[in-house]
């Protein structure tokens, strides 16, 4: 497997994601109370400064990315698993959440640091349980393959002693995708989330709040 640290991000510039990698960073703490947010990396030191986000990147200006071919291709097939389309919403992959891993886990910052370790060997070993189990790479199981996978390691309470360390790394991949998926329009758009969108006419608050407040 032949790296290809600097291509492009599929589908999406590498200053957009590296933007909705900093968007994300706040959601993604609250789902991982262990994390620390990469919007605030001021506090460490030793990686230089951050990008310039109203800068248009070109391969080699900023960090190296991580995946491989392979690894970009069993991360997609995790991502669609975890958050496959639906009625209302697309895949993980169709709006670039393993691209935003993948932009993630190599940016230069402690945190992301311990994340590209926990993800690259928890991808290896999912294609080498794919292998073991099934005779076949992780994205080309179906679907019923894919989740018998992913429910002995969905947990890592309940998962068994040979699937701890694998749990913890879905768990955390669990994490970045849904992080990465609902920091989208089309993730807000899935849990009904408007955000500030101007109102035809606004009367003010209720008069029953008002009146709770001690304001009518």
């Amino acid at each position: 497997m032949k790296p290809f640290p600097q291509r492009p991000a599929a589908g999406i510039d590498r200053r957009t994601s590296i933007k909705w990698m900093f968007a994300a960073a706040a959601s993604i703490a609250l789902l991982d109370e262990n994390s620390l947010s990469a919007a605030t990396p001021a506090s460490a030191v030793g990686y230089g400064t951050d990008p310039d986000l109203q800068k248009t990147y070109k391969p080699g200006d900023l960090w190296s990315l991580t995946f491989t071919e392979d690894q970009l291709r069993t991360a997609t097939a995790l991502c669609d698993t975890i958050i496959p389309a639906d009625s209302i919403s697309p895949a993980a992959s169709t709006v670039g959440v393993p691209a935003f891993i993948d932009e993630w886990i190599s940016a230069p910052y402690p945190e992301h640091d311990q994340d590209r370790q926990i993800v690259v060997e928890g991808l290896a070993w999912i294609e080498a349980e794919s292998q073991r189990r099934f005779q076949s790479d992780f994205g080309s199981l179906i679907l019923r393959q894919k989740n018998a996978l992913c429910e002995d390691i969905c947990l890592v309470a309940k998962a068994k002693p040979e699937f701890k360390t694998a749990a913890r790394f879905f768990k955390r991949f669990r994490d970045l995708t849904a992080g990465g998926f609902y920091t989208t329009p089309e993730g807000m758009k899935d849990i009904g989330y408007v955000a500030n969108v101007p109102l035809a006419s606004f009367d003010g608050p209720p008069p029953e709040v008002l009146a709770k407040l001690g304001l009518a």
